[in-house]
C-alpha cells in the first residue's frame, strides 16, 4: 500500500468495539442473572462480553408451537410431545447386562419407551407413575415401539393445555426455541433466560455500517433485528430452514462477517498493486541453458502461468500471486523459472515450506538444477544448531547465496538477505497473511510467489487467498496415464503382493507406504522398517527393496531415490516422505498400508507418485476391517475420482474447514457465524461487493466511510496486518 494510504488507513480511529461507550463492549458479569459461577463457565465457553454472546447462535431449534400426539410421532425426527407416565423402573439390556432406566408414558394415542443409560438413581424417582410432563427429544424405532433416549422433561400438574403452559411460560412453549451450546454446570433453561434478556437489552443496539446500495441489492435486514431473529425466530420459518440457514436472519449475518473479511483483502490486493517494487528484466541467462537442460518440454499451462509470473516480475509492484495445480502438474519447474529470473536480477530467493521433510525435498530438488547451473543453494531446518546454521546465515547475509530453502525458520528474526527480491511459499494453506507479510519485510517490498498442490475448494480460496491473484496449471505433462484405484482389506494382502510381482517381472517398480517408521507398543499399524524388513526377506526376496524415511540425513535420502529412479532398487517402501519430489515414470504400483489412516489429500498425493508414465498405472489401498465411518467414506472417494479439486471438495465436507486446514493458523479466519460449506453463495456475493467498495479510490479517505473503515480495522486490521504489511 502507498506509504500515504497506509497512514491515512492507520490515522482512522479504532473501532469501539472494546471501549466503555459500546454498550456491546459490556462484561457479562454486569448482567442479571450471571454471578460468579456462571461468569466462570462462560469464560471457559469464551465468552466475556455481550458481543460475544449475541454471536454465540444456536446450533439448533426445537419446535415448541404444538404438541405432536404419540400415535402421530415420526421416526428420526425430534419432537415435543405431553402424557402421562404409566411404568417406570431400572432393568438391564438383554446382552450387554448393562443398566439402565425405562420410563413408559401414554397420552391415549399411543405408547413411547422412555430410556436413560447414564443416570443418577435419586433424580429418576422424579418419574413416578401417574405425572404428566412434557418431553422433548429424537425418536426411534425399535420393532413395533417407539423409543427416545435422554429426553428433556419438564413436569406440569393436572390436564392443562398447550395454552395454559404458554400462557404461564412462554419462554419455553408456544413458540420455535432456541438450542444453546452447553458447558457443564450450565442448563439450557438457564441459558435461554440469559441470552433472552442480552438480546432484547443489546441487539437494537447493534448496527453494521453496510452500503445501503448492498443492503438493497442482497436483501439484507437490519443487523439489530437480524441478531434477534436469529436468537428468537418470530415467523413462519421452519427450524430446518433456520438450522440451514435458509432465514434472512441468519444470511445477513454471514454476509455482513464475509463483507468485512472481503473488504480487507480487497485492500490488501489494492494496497500491494500500488506499492513500488523490484521491476525485473527477464535475461534468460540462466531460464533459457534450464530449459535446454530439461528430459521434457514444459506444457502450455506451464508456459501461460510463466507467462503470468513474468508479468509480474517486470511490472513497477510486487508479484503476489498464487500458482494453484494438481499432483505432477509441474509447479516446482515453474517456481524454478521464476527463481532464475530473480537470480538473473542480482537478488536472491527464499522458499518456505511447512515441513522439514518438504523443505528437504525442494532443497534436493532445486539444488540438482542449480548446481548445474553454477548457482548455489543451501538449507536452513529448525532442527540445525550452532556453527552450521551460523554459518548458513552468515553465507545468506553476505550474498554468496543465490538460494535459501528452509521451513518457518527463514521467517524467524536473525534471517536476514543482502536482497531479497522473491519469497516462494509452497502448500500455502499452512501459512497465513500474516506469515507472508513477514517474508515481504525481509526485503525491500520483495515479490511473493505461493503456491500448493493440494487443490483448494473455491470457498477456502477466497478467503484463504483473497488477496492474491491467481494462476492455475491444469494440464498434465504428456505421456502421463489415468491411475486405477482399489480398495482392498487385509485378507486380500496374498493376492496384491502377487499383482506386484507380476509388475516386477514386467521390469517394473513398485511403491509401499505405511504410515510410521518403526513399530511402538502403542500401536498396531505395520511400521516401515519392520515392512521393509519383511518384504525383503519373505515376499519379494528375490527382488531389490530399500527403505526411505522422514529421519534419514538428507544425503541418505537423496541417495535412496536416486537408487530407485536408476532402477537399481525394484521395490520402495516408504513412508510419506515420498509424498512430493519424487518422478518415477517406471514405478507403476503403489501399495498403501493403513490406508484409511491417511487423509485424502495425503493419499491423492501419494497416488500422484505413479502414472508418471505411458505404461498403466495402480494404487492399492489396503485397509483394516476395523476401518472408521469417515475413513470408508475416504476411500470411496479415492477409488471414484482422481481430480484433485473433486477429493478437496470431498475433504471439507467430511472434516471441516479447520480440519481440513490442518492446525488452526493466523490464515484461516475464525468466522463466528458464516459456515464456508453452507454459505459459498453468501461469500460469492459479498466478496463481489466488497471488491467493488475497495476499488473507489476515495475509501480510504472519504469521511462517510469513516465508519466502515472503524469496523473492518476492528474485526479484521490485527489479523489481516492491515496497518502494517503493504
Amino acid at each position: 500500500m502507498m506509504r500515504g494510504e497506509e497512514s491515512r488507513l492507520k490515522s482512522a480511529p479504532p473501532a469501539p468495539c472494546l471501549t466503555p461507550r459500546n454498550p456491546l463492549a459490556t462484561p457479562l458479569e454486569k448482567i442479571r442473572g450471571i454471578g460468579p459461577r456462571l461468569v466462570g463457565i462462560f469464560s471457559k465457553m469464551g465468552l466475556s462480553t455481550v458481543e460475544d454472546a449475541l454471536y454465540t447462535l444456536p446450533f439448533r431449534y426445537e419446535d415448541r408451537r404444538s404438541f405432536r400426539r404419540i400415535g402421530e410421532l415420526r421416526d428420526g425426527h425430534i419432537e415435543v410431545f405431553a402424557g402421562e407416565i404409566v411404568a417406570a423402573g431400572e432393568s438391564c439390556t438383554p446382552r450387554k447386562r448393562r443398566r439402565l432406566y425405562e420410563v413408559i408414558v401414554t397420552d391415549g394415542t399411543g405408547k413411547v419407551s422412555l430410556k436413560w443409560f447414564r443416570y443418577r438413581r435419586d433424580w429418576m424417582e422424579r418419574f413416578s407413575v401417574g405425572k404428566r410432563a412434557v418431553f422433548i427429544g429424537e425418536v426411534k424405532r425399535f420393532g413395533n415401539l417407539r423409543e427416545v433416549h435422554h429426553p428433556d422433561a419438564e413436569f406440569y400438574e393436572g390436564e392443562r393445555s398447550l395454552a395454559d403452559l404458554t400462557g404461564s411460560d412462554p419462554l419455553n412453549y408456544g413458540r420455535i426455541l432456541p438450542v444453546y451450546p452447553l458447558s457443564e454446570g450450565l442448563q439450557q433453561k438457564t441459558a435461554r433466560r440469559i441470552w433472552k434478556e442480552i438480546v432484547d437489552r443489546f441487539a437494537p443496539l447493534a448496527a453494521s455500517p453496510l452500503p445501503k446500495t448492498f443492503i438493497e441489492k442482497r436483501a439484507l435486514i437490519p443487523l439489530s433485528i437480524a441478531l434477534r431473529e436469529v436468537h428468537w425466530p418470530s415467523g413462519d420459518i421452519s427450524p430446518t430452514d433456520l438450522e440451514k440457514g435458509r432465514d434472512p436472519a441468519r444470511r445477513t449475518l454471514v454476509y455482513d462477517e464475509f463483507f468485512f473479511l472481503e473488504l480487507g483483502l480487497a485492500l490488501k490486493r489494492r494496497g500491494v498493486v500500488l506499492e513500488e517494487g523490484i521491476p525485473f528484466q527477464v535475461t534468460h541467462r540462466y531460464t533459457k541453458p534450464l530449459a535446454a537442460m530439461l528430459p521434457y518440454r514444459i506444457t502450455d499451462a506451464q508456459r501461460r502461468v510463466l507467462g503470468e509470473i513474468k508479468a509480474d516480475l517486470m511490472a513497477p509492484h510486487p508479484m503476489n500471486r498464487l500458482v494453484q495445480g494438481d499432483v505432477g502438474s509441474g509447479k516446482t519447474i515453474v517456481a524454478l523459472m521464476a527463481a532464475l529470473v530473480a537470480i538473473e536480477n542480482e537478488t536472491q530467493v527464499a522458499v518456505v515450506a511447512p515441513t522439514e521433510i518438504l523443505a528437504e525435498q525442494h532443497y534436493l530438488q532445486f539444488r540438482h538444477w542449480m548446481e548445474l547451473l553454477g548457482l548455489r543453494v543451501v538449507l536452513l531446518s529448525g532442527s540445525m544448531k550452532g556453527k552450521e546454521k551460523k554459518g548458513v546465515l552468515e553465507q545468506v547475509r553476505n550474498g554468496e547465496v543465490h538460494m535459501l530453502v528452509g521451513t518457518h525458520a527463514v521467517l524467524q528474526e536473525g534471517v536476514d538477505f543482502h536482497r531479497l527480491g522473491l519469497g516462494i511459499v509452497d502448500e500455502q494453506h499452512r501459512f497465513g497473511v500474516r506469515q507472508r507479510g513477514i517474508l515481504r519485510r525481509k526485503g525491500e517490498n520483495p515479490h511473493i510467489l505461493v503456491m500448493t498442490a493440494t487443490p483448494i475448494p473455491r470457498t477456502l480460496s477466497l478467503t484463504l487467498y483473497g488477496d492474491l491473484a491467481l494462476s492455475v496449471i491444469d494440464e498434465m505433462p504428456p505421456g502421463r496415464t489415468p491411475v486405477r484405484t482399489r480398495v482392498v482389506t487385509d485378507n486380500q494382502r496374498a493376492r496384491v503382493y502377487s499383482f506386484i510381482r507380476s509388475e516386477l517381472a514386467a521390469g517394473r517398480q513398485a511403491y509401499v507406504v505405511y504410515p510410521l517408521v518403526e513399530e511402538s507398543e502403542k500401536s498396531d499399524l505395520l511400521a516401515a522398517s519392520e515392512g521393509a524388513e519383511l518384504l525383503r526377506r519373505e515376499v519379494f526376496a528375490d527382488y531389490r527393496v530399500g527403505l526411505l524415511h522422514g529421519r534419514m540425513k538428507p544425503e541418505e535420502k537423496e541417495e535412496t531415490m536416486e537408487s530407485f529412479k536408476s532402477r537399481e532398487l525394484d521395490v520402495l517402501v516408504a513412508t510419506t516422505v515420498i509424498e512430493v519430489g519424487i518422478d518415477v515414470p517406471n514405478a507403476t504400483v503403489m501399495m498403501i498400508e493403513h490406508a484409511e489412516r491417511f487423509g485424502l489429500a495425503q493419499l491423492h498425493q501419494l497416488r500422484g507418485r505413479v502414472g508418471r508414465g505411458t505404461e498403466k498405472s495402480t494404487c492399492i489401498l489396503l485397509r483394516s476391517f476395523r476401518c472408521s465411518e469417515d475413513g470408508m467414506k475416504r476411500l470411496r472417494v479415492m477409488s471414484e475420482t482422481t481430480d484433485g479439486f473433486r477429493i478437496a471438495e470431498a475433504d471439507l465436507e467430511i472434516r471441516g474447514p479447520g480440519e481440513f486446514l490442518g492446525t488452526r493458523q493466523a490464515g484461516m479466519p475464525d468466522f463466528r457465524v458464516a459456515n464456508l460449506l453452507r454459505d459459498a453463495r453468501v461469500l460469492e456475493e459479498a466478496r463481489e461487493d466488497a471488491f467493488e467498495l475497495a476499488n473507489d479510490p476515495a475509501f480510504t479517505e472519504d469521511p462517510k466511510y469513516s465508519e466502515m473503515r472503524e469496523t473492518l480495522f476492528d474485526r479484521w486490521g490485527n489479523r489481516l496486518e492491515l496497518a502494517s504489511v503493504g
